[in-house]
């Protein structure tokens, strides 16, 4: 909807975004809670609120906090656009030309004539309240020097309410590791220099009010959808921002000389998508996940059991051996296999073969026919694993083309896991990588490919130009139009993105791929909290995650099967072992897991996601409620031993009030362990069934079991009346 004085507004799922584009520059009114129809008097009293004190010591108009911000509107924080002319930096005064309201979006164009720039800023609400920002800059016509683009971000203002802030940092195999504190003053930035998302990225930046939960408080948050360099900021400055108090926002962090444009030549940049909840994280939770269903290639079939080859063999391929652990997967019930590093080249460790991605005669004489005949005798999906973006020196393709390589011309430079970066913007490099997927998956009839990225872009510049150009961003454009090709090419072939695990997980990424590897490590322990993060933004059909050995692979802690199990229940759901070695009454119980997983496969994947807010940090409840709200699934976990000696009365968050549930404890994974206490009554009764009201379990709360340390048990809750 559009007022005539030049007030637009959208409204969806109970969010307005209001902007005033009267003035030469527009400026946000609102963002936040819906405010209903647009009447004169509500436009009025918008525009005149929007108007903040003019301030000593500052100029003599009252700042605005604009779509692009600018010196010239007083503002002296983080600007929305910078470039440079002829090296130098230019002033930016941005009037609006044009602005509209087409559907869902906004539409402003911009003239700077100071600059020579037009710009285009969208913002496109969506049904489910995810406000993505677009916008765009065209170096205009009869500029004779180009304009190099430096930043060009997305700010939205924020209400001082909002006192808190969190944003995510990590490591390798600790992905998506909360904090969070107070909103200081100044600048808070974080910028990733590593060529692609990363394993600290903020992955999103929050601002909450207080009492900020996952069942409470006000938030408003912003995720950039870009796999490349980006940086995140909130900004809080003596005079605020306009009549707000803070700046909220994203942008690509583009190293000087990546962009610049010439006469009509554009820039678009990636897309900030703006999330506000008053039903705190969950609620942020819920409009991403509605976002990302949404999307025309969300994977619509059941996401098929994985069992991956990686922990269970590593490099040593051999027919056998691999033969028997496909028999045994398909007797507990897997319905994909994907065979892992080490088929091709030389590949028989991580130091040679990337690049050559042609089946190895040494490993697989008879090529990989043998072997996926087994595969699809047995009933299974064949899936493949491919790091196109990498190459090694000890490889034929780096022998053949060392112009490939993204590197110095002085030489490359420091290597990672005893490779380098492939330059995929090279258009013959592009081609000879995007061919040699085909002809494999055409071959092979692949439904799968895990496709991994074990390093970080160090040095990533374009050999051969002068002067070197920094290759980052034209580097993941060109991994997009990779996968964008393989997608036309291949309609059905799902790919996985995983980097060393999660280290490239965000929605640009997410718009050409149907799964994420949330992270490498499959202790339990550590995976429930990178799980649970990364559904702050990816709904859990989409999160691949696998029980391993006892003993995990990457931290060497030991587990019980039962809390392996249960941890991977709320995610694309698989085996990384070697489960032919183990004995009759595993398999027995994971044969129980796979039966259970496709059971309640369909509610996890295209129910709720819910969170209990905890005093205790060191337990969790966890849920999954059907979208009809009939049948819920809640994990009760307890990672270390407790002060208190039992656990106090917790609601089942998400329930009717007004309804009844029949509560049961699912023992199929085995009973989990108890910390030397006996279960209250309700939970002794649920074993074979007991009917509480949704008023009980949802709002008064009931006890639960004092659980061992690392220890998981199951609830599962089915409506079966209303309450009178």
């Amino acid at each position: 909807m559009t007022n005539s004085d030049g007030i637009l507004a959208l409204e969806a799922a109970d969010v307005s975004l209001i902007i005033d584009a009267a003035g030469p520059a527009p400026r946000v009114l609102h963002w936040g809670r819906a405010l209903g129809a647009m009447t004169p008097g509500l436009a009025q009293a918008l525009r005149l609120s929007a108007i903040p004190a003019a301030l000593n010591n500052s100029p003599d108009v009252a700042r605005s906090f604009t779509v692009l911000p600018a010196e010239r509107d007083g503002w002296p924080g983080t600007p929305g656009q910078e470039g440079r002319v002829a090296g130098i930096d230019v002033v930016h005064r941005p009037i609006v030309s044009d602005a509209r309201v087409d559907g869902d979006a906004i539409v402003l164009d911009l003239i700077d004539d100071v600059a020579g720039v037009a710009t285009r800023a969208t913002y496109r609400l969506d049904a489910h309240g995810v406000l993505a920002v677009s916008i765009a800059v065209t170096r205009t016509a009869g500029s004779a020097d180009a304009y190099a683009v430096e930043r060009l971000r997305a700010l939205m203002p924020v209400p001082e309410r909002a006192t808190e802030m969190l944003d995510f940092t990590g490591k390798w195999c600790r992905e998506r590791s909360p904090q969070r504190g107070a909103i200081r003053g100044g600048t808070h930035l974080r910028r990733t220099r590593r060529g692609k998302t990363g394993h600290d990225t903020p992955f999103l930046l929050a601002l909450g009010t207080p009492e900020l939960g996952f069942r409470r408080g006000e938030v408003w948050a912003v995720h950039y959808g870009f796999s490349g360099e980006s940086e995140y900021l909130a900004e809080s400055l003596p005079e605020g921002a306009g009549a707000f108090a803070y700046a909220l926002g994203a942008g690509e962090a583009l190293r000087g000389g990546e962009v610049v444009l010439a006469e009509g030549e554009r820039y678009d940049a990636p897309t900030a998508y703006f999330v506000w909840s008053d039903a705190g994280l969950d609620g942020l939770a819920k409009r991403f996940h509605a976002h990302v269903r949404a999307r025309a290639s969300h994977p619509t079939s059941p996401r098929p059991l994985v069992l991956n080859t990686w922990e269970a063999v590593y490099f040593n391929h051999d027919l056998a051996r691999l033969t028997d652990l496909v028999r045994t997967g398909s007797a507990v019930g897997v319905e994909r296999v994907v065979l892992d590093d080490g088929w091709f080249g030389g590949r028989r460790a991580d130091n040679a073969g990337l690049g050559d991605w042609q089946v190895s005669p040494d490993m697989w004489p008879d090529g990989l026919e043998p072997f996926v005949r087994v595969v699809r005798e047995h009933g299974m999906q064949f899936g493949l694993w491919f790091e196109p973006e990498m190459i090694n020196l000890d490889s034929d393709l780096a022998r053949s083309h060392p112009e490939w390589i993204l590197a110095p011309n002085a030489g490359v430079g420091l290597p990672a896991r005893n490779q380098y970066v492939l330059d995929l913007t090279n258009p013959a490099a592009f081609e000879h990588v995007r061919d040699a997927i085909s002809a494999l998956v055409s071959r092979y009839d692949i439904d799968f490919i895990k496709w991994d990225h074990n390093r970080d872009l160090l040095e990533a510049v374009t050999r051969g130009t002068d002067p070197q150009r920094p290759a980052v961003h034209e580097q993941t454009l060109a991994l997009y139009r990779l996968l964008d090709e393989l997608g036309a090419r291949f309609p059905s072939l799902e790919i996985e993105t995983c980097s060393a695990g999660g280290g490239r997980i965000d929605l640009g990424i997410l718009e050409r791929t149907s799964r994420v590897w949330a992270s490498d490590c499959n202790d339990p322990v550590e995976r429930a909290s990178i799980e649970r993060w990364t559904r702050l933004i990816v709904p859990p059909e989409l999160i691949g995650s696998h029980i391993g050995d006892a003993q995990s692979h990457t931290t060497g802690r030991r587990t019980d099967l039962s809390m392996r199990l249960a941890t991977a229940l709320f995610a694309h759901s698989g085996i990384e072992a070697d489960i032919t070695r183990l004995p009759e009454d595993e398999i027995e119980t994971i044969t129980a897991w796979t039966s259970l997983y496709r059971e309640i496969r369909g509610l996890v994947h295209t129910g709720e996601i819910v969170n209990a807010d905890l005093a205790d940090d060191s337990s969790s409840l966890v849920g999954a409620i059907a979208a009809d709200g009939s049948r819920a699934l809640f994990t009760w976990t307890r990672l270390v031993t407790s002060e208190a000696g039992q656990v106090g009365s917790v609601p089942f968050p998400g329930l009717d009030a007004s309804a009844s549930y029949r509560v049961r404890v699912r023992t199929e994974l085995g009973e989990a362990r108890r910390g030397g206490c006996t279960d209250p009554d309700w939970v002794t009764a649920a074993h074979d069934g007991v009917v509480l009201p949704g008023s009980v379990l949802g709002i008064v709360g009931v006890p639960l079991p004092q659980l061992a340390p690392q220890q998981s048990m199951l609830f599962d809750l089915e409506r079966v009346s209303s309450t009178p």
